[in-house]
């Protein structure tokens, strides 16, 4: 998966792109990007990590990237273990499905069940958690329910991926 591709330059120019992606399709929007294109301001940085990056990050599941960061030891793998095990173990399951199923779907579908997941990730209390150790506490352990990526079940997960009431629409 690629995270970023192009480069806009200049933030005056972000009204004009957003208006042309909007008013263009599926089809041609990779047209208007390439016609906006900037070239990077700098050396891409995470270059010399990409292929363990490709690796570890198309694991079929969350559990797995963590095992393929820890089978290759790096001090980079290392350091992304310990960020990502930082994080709500729901919310990674969830985002992890969200990027793997999204990429074969279109936009509508994919704002919609971006949608569905926010309000539920709000819902469970994992959102009010993260704010809680983050900035109320400020002691920088939240206390995740459940504890590890391991421990998120497919009964856990559905919810995510199933409207609970209102739906999003398209404006």
């Amino acid at each position: 998966a690629v995270v970023s591709t192009q480069s806009t330059g200049e933030t005056e120019q972000l009204p004009a792109l957003k208006a042309a992606i909007m008013a263009s399709d599926e089809e041609s929007i990779a047209e208007v990007l390439a016609t906006n294109e900037s070239p990077l301001p700098g050396p891409f940085t995470l270059a010399p990590q990409a292929d363990l990056i490709k690796h570890c990050f198309s694991a079929p599941s969350v559990p797995e990237i963590l095992s393929r960061l820890d089978a290759d030891g790096s001090e980079f793998a290392l350091k992304l273990i310990k960020t990502l095990r930082r994080m709500s173990p729901r919310s990674l399951v969830v985002t992890h499905k969200l990027l793997s199923e999204g990429s074969s779907l279109g936009y509508e579908e994919c704002f919609a069940r971006e949608f569905v997941a926010a309000g539920e990730i709000y819902r469970s209390g994992e959102f009010t958690e993260g704010v809680r150790a983050l900035l109320v506490d400020k002691d920088n352990a939240p206390a995740w329910n459940p504890a590890t990526v391991e421990e998120v079940t497919q009964e856990m997960l559905d919810k995510y991926f199933v409207p609970q009431g209102r739906e999003w629409a398209p404006l």
